[in-house]
């Protein structure tokens, strides 16, 4: 992270915590039930991929989250309590699991602190179920973790959740408290300098370039039928390494290649993860106020300054590209509005990233306090940006084009915590791993005008530019 670090003391008042947790434990006891007791404390400057590096373990969930540009990141380790669900209903039934663990917790500490208190984190499938058996995630994953650290510019916050019932000894969480605290003293003084160093692997693509350019010329007469005016679509390639992929030297790299972009890693508990950088924003809330990407048509960066300011006025002024990017535009104002908001257009704009550019329109709205960030979630996934339009249409044609499993690629993942604020990307440019072997996705928009050449190319771009990343 290019975050200056602050130096600061860690501070734990155990003997009000002890009786806290006395007290919390003495009510369960009584009503024979179970609480949970969120610990925030202000620490010492961590970066939080060396925390998911030292403490994440292959059997637990862990979720790291990250924008260099906006000075945050944040890393979850292990969780107290989750939900995996599959099915049409997964973001209200994730909403209810949020709201049941909220009506039982205790915080302690300074919750006014950035990232302090309860924050869950969460991770949803393109599909609400899956066609592959085989598919390694959930369709939905919900977790409140166990250990949670972030920084916010200079600020780092740490925050330790435990479950309290009858049976638990207290004696134990304060000492596993200050282990936790010791170690992280430890961290504070880690600072990772990695060369970005790119493997060669063994390819094996999913999809040949014969077969998806037939697909894409095959989409494009279902389109001038009128059937459909957009529809995405994706490429997988598959690489195996000599080893097994270092997960925090990927991410690490990541963060260096695309500092402009969400940079990402959610876990299955099972030694599988789902990685990428993302430069496509869903949904952020804060204090009520919502911010939402409307990114779609896109252009390789140029060599020189000349040709990459050429390929921006042609992406600025190609009619196919606005017409992509006025689609995605409509759909989300649309749906914010069924919700009852009033979404506010800001003026357009260029996203321009290390290997490609994309026409980019950031739509605003104030969010009522009866609306849940999953409930908005819910409504703009997917997007015309990974689906296409008119939307059921396109996922029943994805379906039938794509020979894989698209799992967790293109759709969202990210927190929410317990006072309605909230970020959720789309995961895109993004890579399952497993063991040494990965399997890298890639898409791009089809819609009139689309050249099956020159589309197959864009999704080859994306592919190399996570590639260069895994080591």
């Amino acid at each position: 992270m290019t975050i200056s670090p602050c130096r600061s003391r860690f501070l734990v008042d155990y003997k009000d915590l002890h009786q806290l947790l006395l007290a919390v434990q003495e009510k369960c006891c009584e009503n024979h039930s179970q609480q949970i007791v969120s610990i925030s404390l202000q620490i010492d400057f961590i970066d939080p991929l060396v925390v998911l590096d030292k403490f994440a373990q292959a059997n637990t969930l862990n979720f790291h989250f990250e924008n260099r540009s906006k000075g945050e990141a944040i890393a979850a380790i292990d969780a107290v309590t989750k939900l995996e669900i599959t099915g049409k209903h997964r973001f209200s039934k994730a909403e209810d699991f949020i709201k049941d663990c909220l009506r039982n917790v205790i915080n302690f500490g300074n919750t006014n602190q950035p990232f302090a208190g309860m924050h869950f984190f969460s991770c949803f499938s393109f599909f609400d179920q899956h066609h592959q058996a085989d598919y390694p995630f959930p369709a939905a994953t919900i977790f409140l973790p166990k250990l949670q650290v972030a920084v916010k510019n200079s600020s780092c916050t740490l925050v330790v959740n435990n479950l309290i019932h009858a049976d638990i000894n207290i004696q134990t969480i304060l000492r596993e408290l200050q282990n936790k605290v010791k170690n992280l003293q430890y961290l504070a003084d880690y600072s990772p300098n990695i060369e970005i160093s790119p493997s060669d692997f063994n390819k094996n693509k999913i999809t040949n370039s014969h077969t998806f350019k037939h697909s894409v010329s095959s989409a494009l007469e279902i389109i001038a039928s009128n059937h459909l005016t957009k529809i995405v679509l994706a490429d997988a390639l598959d690489v195996r390494s000599y080893n097994s992929f270092n997960l925090f030297k990927s991410l690490n790299n990541l963060r260096q290649l695309h500092p402009n972009c969400y940079v990402f890693s959610t876990s299955n508990g099972k030694g599988q993860n789902f990685i990428g950088a993302s430069p496509e924003r869903l949904i952020s809330i804060q204090e009520q106020q919502l911010i939402t990407d409307a990114l779609a048509g896109s252009a390789p960066r140029g060599k020189t300054p000349n040709e990459d300011a050429a390929n921006a006025n042609n992406l600025v002024n190609s009619n196919k590209e606005k017409h992509e990017h006025s689609l995605v535009i409509d759909f989300i104002t649309q749906r914010l509005s069924q919700l009852g908001l009033f979404p506010q257009i800001l003026a357009p704009r260029l996203r321009q990233l290390s290997n490609i550019q994309h026409l980019w329109t950031p739509i605003t709205a104030v969010v009522p306090v009866n609306i849940h960030p999953l409930k908005i979630v819910s409504q703009l996934h997917p997007t015309p940006a990974v689906a296409g339009a008119a939307r059921d249409i396109a996922c029943a044609e994805i379906r039938r084009y794509e020979s894989f499993e698209r799992g967790l690629y293109a759709a969202p993942l990210g927190w929410v915590d317990g006072k309605g604020n909230c970020e959720f990307i789309v995961g895109i440019r993004s890579a399952l791993i497993d063991g040494d072997h990965a399997r890298l996705y890639a898409g791009a928009g089809i819609v009139a005008g689309s050249d099956p050449d020159k589309e197959f190319a864009e999704v080859q771009l994306k592919l190399q530019a996570l590639l260069k990343a895994l080591v």
